[in-house]
């Protein structure tokens, strides 16, 4: 039994280690050919035995996947000896935007332009080239616009297991999420404005299109 369990560490270790990404547990668990629960108990094993070993490398857990990572405080000698680029850092607004993806999530860039009253979709852009955001499917309305939430990536970037460890908005900025537009009202006003531009762009009847 004790050999088994040693084989399974072994396997589960080594996956991790090849992945260099995060990687599921029902995905390990059905290369290992064990249930999730063992998987999910093995790799948490693993976490606590490199935490305790206070070294460079953690075993970070990201939803329902894990990954190895460097420990962060050894961000700046791996980034010289590995002669890596020091990512820009976020703008204010890609801050304000992610936030907004984050906290009310999967959202339309309607949604999001609607919280903040200008055009995202550069921003929006900005983020899924750094891995924060991603495509989630189309909501299904008239036009059946794009949905969007966070990556892995966004928390792996930020410390967080899951979206649940996410901090509370403050009280005011709750309030004002809850007197805010439905999403429905967001993009019905949108159909709106663009029915009403297409009618408004119509000749009247008496009108002479060749004139």
């Amino acid at each position: 039994m004790s050999q088994n369990v040693n084989r399974c560490r072994r396997e589960a270790e080594a996956i991790l280690f090849a992945s260099g990404e995060p990687i599921s547990i029902a995905r390990m668990a059905q290369a290992m050919e064990i249930d999730e629960e063992t998987v999910e108990r093995l790799c948490e094993d693993l976490r606590q035995e490199y935490e305790m070993r206070d070294g460079g490398i953690r075993l970070v857990r990201l939803d329902d996947s894990y990954q190895f990572t460097t420990e962060p405080s050894t961000a700046d000698v791996v980034r010289e000896a590995l002669d890596l680029r020091r990512n820009t850092p976020l703008s204010q607004a890609a801050l304000e935007v992610l936030a907004v993806i984050a906290y009310n999530q999967p959202v339309t860039k309607a949604f999001v332009e609607q919280v903040r009253a200008v055009d995202c979709s550069a921003v929006i852009q900005g983020l899924m080239q750094k891995g924060l955001v991603e495509e989630r499917g189309r909501l299904e309305l008239p036009g059946r616009p794009l949905l969007y939430g966070t990556t892995l990536g966004f928390l792996r970037s930020f410390h967080l297991e899951s979206l649940e460890d996410l901090p509370p908005l403050p009280e005011e900025e709750q309030q004002q999420v809850m007197s805010e537009q439905t999403l429905d009202d967001v993009i019905r006003d949108a159909d709106a404005r663009e029915s009403t531009a297409q009618i408004a762009d119509m000749p009247d009847d008496g009108e002479n299109p060749e004139a």
